[in-house]
C-alpha cells in the first residue's frame, strides 16, 4: 500500500521559513515524479512546485525565488523549503507522487499539512 506522509507544517510569522517533508512508502520512490500542491480556503488546489525523476524542477510564479523543492531518493523523501513566507502562502499543503507504466498513470496524495503565515 502506497503512503505519502507530510510533516513540517505550522504557524509562522510573515518573512519566516518552514520546511515541509513528505515520506513515501510502499513504492519505489525513484520512479515517482513528486510535487507539492496547496489549497487555501475557498480556492482550488494549485501546483506549487514539482521535481521529476531526473531532478528537474519547476515552480509556480508566486513562489519562484522563495521556495525550493528537493528530493532524497535514499530517504524516500521530498522536501519543500519555504522562505520569505507571506500571509497568502497560508494553505493546506499536499504531497503528490505519480508515475506511468504500461500506458496507465498512477497518482498518490498525502493527507496534507497546514501552513499558516501570520502578518
Amino acid at each position: 500500500q502506497v503512503q505519502l506522509v507530510e510533516s513540517g507544517g505550522g504557524l509562522v510569522q510573515a518573512g519566516g521559513s518552514l520546511r515541509l517533508s513528505c515520506a513515501a512508502s510502499g513504492v519505489r520512490f525513484n520512479i515517482l515524479s513528486m510535487a507539492w500542491h496547496r489549497q487555501a480556503p475557498g480556492k482550488q488546489r494549485e501546483l506549487v512546485a514539482a521535481v521529476t525523476v531526473g531532478g528537474i524542477t519547476n515552480y509556480a510564479d508566486s513562489v519562484k525565488g522563495r521556495f525550493t523543492i528537493s528530493r532524497d531518493n535514499a530517504e524516500n523523501t521530498v522536501y519543500l523549503q519555504m522562505d520569505s513566507l507571506k500571509p497568502e502562502d497560508t494553505a493546506v499543503y499536499y504531497c503528490n507522487g505519480k508515475y506511468s507504466y504500461a500506458s496507465r498513470s498512477y497518482t498518490y496524495w498525502g493527507q496534507g499539512t497546514q501552513v499558516t503565515v501570520s502578518s
